[in-house]
């Protein structure tokens, strides 16, 4: 993240006027599973940034790309549990697609799905993990903070028989809502379809983070494990139908007014700490 849109250090900054995007850096990693959970988001400062057409420094960390795969080599420790997570992860794109798809009507926040069909392969030294499948790789830039555009939105991946599928389904800042789906080939071929109807998930059981999605019958939906349940952000794995099959997806729900209030980005800083140059990582 090249101007972390979660990141507490970097609204603080904006408030003071002074929020340079390169000053608010983090390499994301979370891991589930019961003996291999871990997630790192250590934010670091533009002296440990270095970037160029073909790679990304991050601190100890590195993204580059050799016109075949992304290569991830990962050197991070994580947080709250100082545990060490090294190694690397390699996505293999089928295809690339063309570029940005525009998610507000200002033209303000983009989303570029670059690789919806991928091979991954995950090597960890630590923890020691091998692991290799079908995976996706996309892109969100904007020329704003999230919260200033959106409200709050669902996001979801799924894999279908032939390719796979996207939905976003965003409420804006003024109350205003956009709906999108597209189906995506191993070619690099994007399709809008008709979104489904929405389909009820419950809350999550901690911070009570509203979700919802899209399946063509509702009651086909349902939360299938939740993965993150934090006071703005909920990750999950949920069965759906899309597309006339059933599916399993990866899923998503973002509260930004939740994010912005002081007492939520007060919290974040136990899991996303900051190292700026000169401190040792």
């Amino acid at each position: 993240m090249i101007g972390s849109v979660f990141s507490p250090y970097y609204a603080w900054a904006r408030r003071r006027g002074r929020g340079d995007p390169e000053h608010f850096c983090a390499l994301n990693v979370a891991l589930y599973g019961k003996d291999r959970t871990a997630w790192a988001m250590t934010e670091r400062g533009r002296g440990q940034l270095q970037r160029d057409a073909r790679e990304l420094e991050i601190g100890p960390s590195r993204i580059e790309w050799d016109g075949s795969a992304f290569t991830v080599h990962i050197d991070e420790r994580g947080a709250p549990l100082p545990k060490r997570i090294q190694g690397t992860v390699r996505v293999y794109p089928k295809a690339l697609t063309e570029g940005p798809i525009t998610l507000d009507p200002a033209s303000r926040h983009r989303w570029w799905p670059i690789a919806p069909e991928s091979r991954v392969e995950v090597r960890l030294e630590r923890p020691g993990l091998r692991w290799s499948g079908s995976g996706y790789l996309d892109s969100n830039s904007g020329d704003e903070p999230l919260e200033h555009g959106f409200h709050a939105w669902d996001w979801s991946r799924a894999k279908l028989r032939r390719g796979s599928a996207v939905l976003y389904d965003m409420t804006f800042l003024d109350g205003g809502r956009r709906s999108l789906a597209f189906r995506f080939d191993g070619a690099g071929g994007t399709e809008a379809f008709e979104p489904p109807p929405p389909a009820h998930l419950p809350k999550t059981f901690w911070w009570r983070i509203p979700r919802a999605t899209q399946s063509d019958a509702d009651n086909r939906a349902k939360v299938l494990e939740t993965l993150e349940d934090t006071p703005f952000y909920a990750r999950s794995t949920i069965s759906a139908q899309l597309l006339g099959e059933p599916v399993t997806a990866i899923h998503e729900s973002l509260a930004l007014t939740r994010f912005k209030t002081r007492w939520v980005q007060m919290l974040l800083p136990f899991r996303m700490p900051r190292i700026t140059a000169g401190e040792r990582t």
